[in-house]
């Protein structure tokens, strides 16, 4: 049990609000950080991974120029903006899920029609675990980077496996 420093109530270990007065308890539970891996996770900041520049395009541009983009530069996603607006993202999931074996047919219109609109993002000071829980939850293998409010890079889960096998001592 762990007890809610602002109405004493007792609480059951690991649970996000206090059930008798609502304020957050989340600073309270913090599990012992045993590893090298562990301890970098929740100290080093994302930052740290170097967020490669991201390949962005016009919400108008079409769908089989942004394909084309995407395999040219063997990446797996392209961040949608709008001046310094990120509107969008557009993955290699996206292409399976939503343009599939119709991408010739739909290779004309907009990429808007098909991004993920209004995606998760971090800023680059967050921490490395912040990154990795949102790409669990949410199931995303890439995330926009953001820095004081600007699209400034995007890491993908690729990006945090090196980071974990280096910590490790594994070679890729």
């Amino acid at each position: 049990m762990i007890a809610c420093p602002y109405c004493g109530s007792e609480n059951t270990e690991g649970t996000d609000v206090c059930n008798d007065c609502q304020h957050s308890l989340t600073d309270l539970d913090h599990p012992a950080l045993e590893t090298p891996v562990e301890r970098g996770l929740m100290k080093d900041r994302i930052e740290a991974l170097t967020p490669k520049a991201p390949l962005t395009v016009a919400p108008q541009t079409s769908i089989g120029e942004v394909l084309s983009q995407m395999t040219a530069a063997s990446i797996g996603c392209v961040m949608i903006v709008e001046g310094d607006e990120l509107l969008g993202i557009f993955s290699e999931f996206d292409a399976v899920r939503k343009v599939n074996v119709d991408a010739a047919q739909l290779a004309d219109r907009p990429i808007s029609s098909v991004m993920t609109p209004a995606p998760i993002t971090l800023e680059a000071k967050d921490k490395i675990a912040f990154a990795l829980h949102k790409m669990h939850v949410g199931g995303y293998r890439h995330l926009p980077i953001m820095t004081k409010g600007k699209l400034s890079g995007v890491v993908s889960i690729r990006d945090i496996l090196n980071y974990l096998s280096e910590r490790i001592g594994v070679r890729a």
